[in-house]
């Protein structure tokens, strides 16, 4: 188990107690589960990922990196429980990036990802075949901006890659996100909460990161 740095045991302990005072806070189980994942305490994010996804079923990202912590901490049987259902609701959601990782994980692991396939994934298809836009992380159709939200090698992968409509209920939660966080910009660990929770809902991953370098 790797040893975390202060600012990843003031994270934790802020989430910590955030969870416990709001069972109810979805935002603040998910972003727990994240710092005890990233502070390689993967039992520990297993659960809270749990009561994430108890509290909001739809969070296709949790039922992910749940069954990830899950995979880590040696619980595999429960894990392809877990990420059985949740791939079985990213699909249902059109949520094609959590649930293409769901599916890798599986098969990390010897197993093989449910076979689904929607209409919703045809008529996508269907539009990308015809050359239509499509928006990367939803899997579905979409308007694609006129410009790039905001400056910078990101802003442009965005535009290029995410719909108008995807971006937009990302500005809802993102709202959901500072409200719920009780986030104050004016604090740079506050800023990095912020863009981490942006970068997972969008599918910016640590290979896309990698490419704006």
């Amino acid at each position: 188990m790797s040893t975390p740095s202060p600012s990843s045991a003031d994270r934790i302990s802020q989430f910590e107690k955030m969870a416990a005072a709001d069972p109810s806070n979805e935002m603040a189980h998910f972003s727990l589960g994240n710092a005890y994942l990233q502070a390689g305490r993967a039992a520990e994010a297993a659960v809270a990922f749990e009561r994430c996804v108890a509290v909001n079923r739809e969070m296709s990202k949790a039922w992910q990196l749940g069954g990830d912590a899950m995979i880590k901490a040696g619980w595999e049987d429960r894990a392809v429980k877990f990420l059985e259902e949740g791939y079985a609701i990213a699909a249902s959601k059109g949520d094609r990036m959590p649930q293409a990782a769901m599916a890798q994980l599986l098969e990390s692991i010897g197993r093989k990802a449910p076979v689904t396939q929607s209409a919703q994934d045809v008529a996508a298809d269907a539009i990308r075949v015809a050359g239509g836009f499509v928006c990367r992380q939803s899997g579905r159709p979409g308007t694609k901006m006129e410009t790039p939200p905001f400056r910078g090698k990101m802003g442009e992968w965005i535009q290029a890659n995410i719909s108008k409509e995807t971006f937009d209920a990302w500005i809802r939660q993102g709202t959901k996100v500072i409200n719920e966080l009780r986030l104050d910009f004016s604090r740079d660990k506050d800023v990095e909460i912020y863009d981490g929770h942006m970068r997972d809902y969008l599918g910016i991953d640590d290979a896309v990161m990698q490419s704006f370098r």
